[in-house]
C-alpha cells in the first residue's frame, strides 16, 4: 500500500487500528514514533546494483493506556513528514516489535490496517543457480488431446 492510499483512507475512519495478519490487534494505545523514508542501496547476489525506497511507520506501545491516535493526527504527521522531509509516494513498510522488531507490508481490509508478513527472496535466481519452482497441476485438469484414439494408428 502506498502512502497516498493511506492518506485517502484516513479521513474515512473514526479510529486508526492496526491488525497483524494472524488476526491479533496492535494494542489501541500504540504510538507512531516515526514516519520517514528509507532508501536501501545494495548489490544482489548476481552483482546487480539496486535501490529500494519505502515510507516507514514505526509503531510503539507505551504504558500510557489512555493514548489513542486519531486519523486526523496521523494525517497531520504524514503531511508534516512530506513537507519537512520531501517523502515520496512509496510503498509503506511498518516496523512493529513483537519478540523482535518486525517489518511488515501494509494493507487495508475495509476497516483496519493489516500488517502483512514480509518474506525474503533471491532477486537474482538465475545467478544463484536456484531453479524456479515447477508449477503443480492436476492431471485431471489437463486438456485431452484427441489426436491419438484407439485404432487411430498413432501408437
Amino acid at each position: 500500500m502506498k502512502l497516498s492510499n493511506v492518506k485517502e483512507i484516513l479521513p474515512t475512519l473514526e479510529n486508526v487500528e492496526f491488525q497483524l495478519e494472524n488476526g491479533t490487534f496492535v494494542p489501541e494505545h500504540f504510538h507512531i514514533t516515526e514516519v520517514g523514508q528509507i532508501t536501501k542501496n545494495f548489490i544482489d547476489c548476481g552483482g546487480v546494483i539496486r535501490t529500494e525506497k519505502v515510507v516507514n511507520f514505526q509503531l510503539w506501545n507505551a504504558n500510557d493506556y489512555q493514548h489513542r491516535l486519531k486519523p486526523a493526527k496521523l494525517l497531520h504527521i504524514i503531511k508534516l513528514s512530506e513537507d519537512q522531509l520531501a517523502i515520496e509516494d512509496a510503498e509503506i513498510e511498518v516496523e512493529y516489535q513483537n519478540e523482535t522488531i518486525g517489518k511488515y507490508d501494509l494493507e487495508f481490509n475495509g476497516k483496519n490496517f493489516v500488517l502483512k508478513n514480509k518474506t525474503t527472496a533471491c532477486l537474482a535466481q538465475d545467478a544463484c543457480g536456484v531453479s524456479p519452482e515447477k508449477q503443480k497441476i492436476k492431471l485431471s485438469n489437463l486438456a485431452v488431446n484427441n489426436s491419438c484414439t484407439p485404432g487411430g494408428g498413432c501408437c
